[in-house]
């Protein structure tokens, strides 16, 4: 397929498979989030789901150390079930939002049963309508749980794909739908995995490394 320009950008197909060939290789060299390390050791749906609703606005090691804790006792969504919103708290503490995250595991397998027969479904516009879980957790569990094409977009995505001018958007939702326009659909799930690497390690939203960064000849901050 020959190079082609977006409305969004000057980009070409190109480009985004040379910005992710440069930040895939990056981020060999330093340490996988919490999520892509799950996703290599097992694709349970539910410990997907429950890992990705945990991680959310928590550092990745308050979350490992959380999961450590919870999994033993609730291995499977029968398990979470029997557990009360007290005890949750108690495993998953001091995630962000700890009490409103128990509250919503602790709904969660009702939600599951009564929605859809027991089974966690593998669209976007189906997990969202489970309680605690957004576009980005949706995303990420279709991608990583089912492996099929879906876009995640968190803070690092949307911030830093609109500091290269890859899309001009104010929303993370604006940003995954400019994305889904333009990105090849094999890219869409490292997507998320090389920015959230490149956002946590280098790219970040104040003193940004530019200086050595694999993918500069592509940021409009640094062309100015």
């Amino acid at each position: 397929m020959s190079p082609r320009k977006t409305k969004q950008t000057a980009y070409t197909l190109d480009d985004y498979e040379a910005i992710h060939k440069a930040l895939a290789q990056a981020y060999t060299e330093v340490q996988a989030p919490i999520m892509d390390l799950i996703a290599a050791q097992t694709h349970d749906p539910y410990r997907i789901l429950v890992g990705t609703i945990l991680s959310a606005r928590t550092k990745d090691q308050t979350t490992a150390a959380a999961l450590e804790r919870l999994f033993p006792v609730a291995p499977d969504m029968e398990a979470l079930g029997k557990l009360t919103v007290a005890e949750l708290e108690k495993l998953i503490f001091p995630v962000g939002f700890y009490h409103t995250k128990a509250a919503h595991l602790a709904e969660l397998p009702r939600a599951v049963a009564e929605r859809f027969g027991g089974v966690i479904p593998h669209t976007v516009e189906e997990l969202v309508e489970l309680p605690g879980v957004g576009r980005k957790t949706a995303n990420l569990v279709v991608s990583l749980a089912f492996n099929l094409p879906a876009i995640c977009v968190d803070t690092h995505v949307h911030r830093i794909n609109n500091r290269l001018g890859i899309v001009k958007t104010k929303t993370p939702l604006e940003t995954e739908m400019a994305l889904r326009k333009c990105l090849p659909q094999h890219l869409w799930s490292a997507w998320n995995m090389v920015f959230v690497s490149f956002g946590q390690t280098r790219c970040r939203p104040i003193g940004p490394k530019c200086a050595g960064c694999p993918i500069a000849q592509y940021c409009k901050e640094v062309r100015k």
